[in-house]
């Protein structure tokens, strides 16, 4: 305005010094919010924010924590994604977006994430460590299916018993690998067997079709039609 002075530009700097202190007291508040474990009000005042402040990582990073508390990964993925690419080198971001799709039993993307955090920085102690541990699980899974396509379903169960002992703090992993199980042992005429897994995992997916397939297939060859 010094080096220019006129009534549209100082209105205008006037709006433009406005909106920032308006946005300064919105973060405030958000940060508050965020303090105090509120996550929700957190979000919708980080929503206002970047409505205007699009280019923030930091404040991008902040509203996906507050995602993940809420429950939202896919939300928080969609916001960490934008930070990895607004912040140069952020591999925290690329950890964090792994960890989620670990988390949520998405083993191939978790892997190609954490690799994106290993090429920035390869010392990195949080993403090698999670790096060993998805590739492991990645391997076995691999391997179990390989063995499914080739019907050598003895193999195939023992290889997704080791996936559950890889990663037994994930409750999707061992419920996926009882899933796959009970599909072999339908498929290797082990009927009540396969009855009695599949019903593990109906009591927790009931709606899942692969494992009430593999159920009904156990059902057929017990002749029990009616089930």
């Amino acid at each position: 305005l010094k080096s220019n002075p006129s009534n549209n530009e100082e209105k205008e700097a006037q709006t433009q010094l406005t909106k920032s202190d308006e946005l300064q007291r919105l973060h405030s508040q958000a940060l508050s919010a965020y303090q105090q474990e509120d996550y929700g009000a957190a979000i919708s005042l980080l929503d206002e924010i970047l409505a205007v402040c699009v280019w923030d990582a930091e404040l991008r990073e902040l509203r996906a924590e507050c995602y993940i508390k809420e429950g939202e990964p896919s939300k928080a993925i969609s916001d960490l994604k934008a930070a990895a690419k607004l912040k140069n080198d952020n591999t925290e971001a690329f950890y964090k977006i792994s960890k989620i799709y670990y988390q949520l039993g998405d083993h191939e993307l978790s892997l190609s994430e954490v690799r994106e955090c290993l090429k920035l920085d390869q010392d990195h102690k949080q993403c090698f460590s999670l790096y060993k541990q998805v590739k492991k699980l990645n391997k076995q899974i691999e391997s179990a299916e390989e063995f499914i396509r080739e019907g050598r379903y003895e193999d195939a169960i023992s290889k997704y018993e080791s996936v559950m002992k890889t990663e037994p703090e994930v409750p999707v992993y061992s419920t996926r690998a009882k899933e796959r199980i009970c599909h072999c042992l339908s498929k290797n005429q082990q009927a009540t067997e396969a009855i009695k897994l599949c019903s593990e995992v109906l009591q927790l997916e009931p709606t899942n079709v692969n494992a009430l397939k593999d159920r009904a297939e156990a059902y057929l060859l017990e002749d029990m039609y009616e089930e």
